[in-house]
C-alpha cells in the first residue's frame, strides 16, 4: 500500500484538495486533525493530559476542552506549546500508524495521510510520496483573516508557528499550486492522483 502525505499551511487550502480525494476518487483519508480532536473528547488521553496540566479552568461547563482558552495559553508561551507537542504528537502518531495498519490489512491500495504539520513533525518518513497545497503567504494572511476573524497579529502569529510554505513547497514530491481557481487546482489534484495511481 501507497502512502501519500498530504500537508501545506494553515488557510493553504489542503482540506478542499483532501475533500477532493475522498469525494471523486473515494480515497481513505486519515485526517490527523480528526484524530487529534478524537483523542481530546472527553476522558480520552489528550483531554486527560490537558486536564491534568491545567486544570478545570480550560474546560466548558460540558466538560470538553476550551479549545480557544489552550489556544491562548499555548500560541503566548514557547515552552507550553513544546509541552503541547510533546505530550501530543506521539498519541496521534501511535493512531496514525494503526489506521495505516488496518487499511492495508485491508488491502487498500493508497492511503491519504493528511497531516498539516507533516514536515514540522518530521512525520514524512512515514510516507511513500507528499504532496504540498502551496499558496503564497499574503494569501495566507488574507484567507486566514477572513476565515477566522483573526486580527492580523494573531494570523501573522499562527502563520510564524509553521514551517514557511516556500519551505514546504522546495521538499515537495509534488506541488498543488492553490493561488489560482478552484477548477485549476481541481486540476492538478486529479492530474496528481491519476500519475500516483499510474505508478
Amino acid at each position: 500500500m501507497k502512502v501519500l502525505g498530504l500537508t501545506g499551511g494553515i488557510a493553504s487550502g489542503k482540506s478542499t484538495v483532501s475533500n477532493r480525494l475522498r469525494e471523486k476518487h473515494n480515497a481513505i483519508v486519515i485526517d490527523a486533525d480528526k484524530i487529534a480532536w478524537e483523542l481530546a473528547e472527553p476522558h480520552k488521553p489528550l483531554w486527560e493530559k490537558y486536564v491534568e496540566r491545567y486544570g478545570d479552568k480550560i474546560l466548558l461547563p460540558d466538560g470538553t476542552l476550551d479549545r480557544p482558552a489552550i489556544g491562548k495559553i499555548v500560541f503566548a508561551d514557547k515552552d507550553e506549546k513544546k509541552w503541547t507537542d510533546d505530550m501530543a504528537h506521539p498519541l496521534i502518531k501511535n493512531e496514525i500508524l494503526s489506521r495505516i495498519e488496518q487499511h492495508k490489512d485491508a488491502g487498500a491500495d493508497i492511503a491519504v495521510l493528511d497531516v498539516p504539520l507533516l514536515y514540522e513533525v518530521h512525520w514524512e518518513p512515514l510516507c511513500d510520496t507528499v504532496w504540498v497545497v502551496y499558496v503564497d503567504e499574503e494569501t495566507q494572511l488574507r484567507r486566514l483573516i477572513e476565515r477566522n476573524g483573526y486580527t492580523e497579529k494573531v494570523a501573522r502569529d499562527r502563520i510564524a508557528s509553521q514551517m514557511a510554505m516556500a519551505e514546504k513547497r522546495a521538499k515537495a514530491d509534488a506541488v498543488i499550486d492553490n493561488m489560482g481557481s478552484l477548477d485549476d487546482t481541481m486540476r492538478q489534484v486529479d492530474d496528481e492522483w491519476k500519475r500516483l495511481n499510474e505508478k
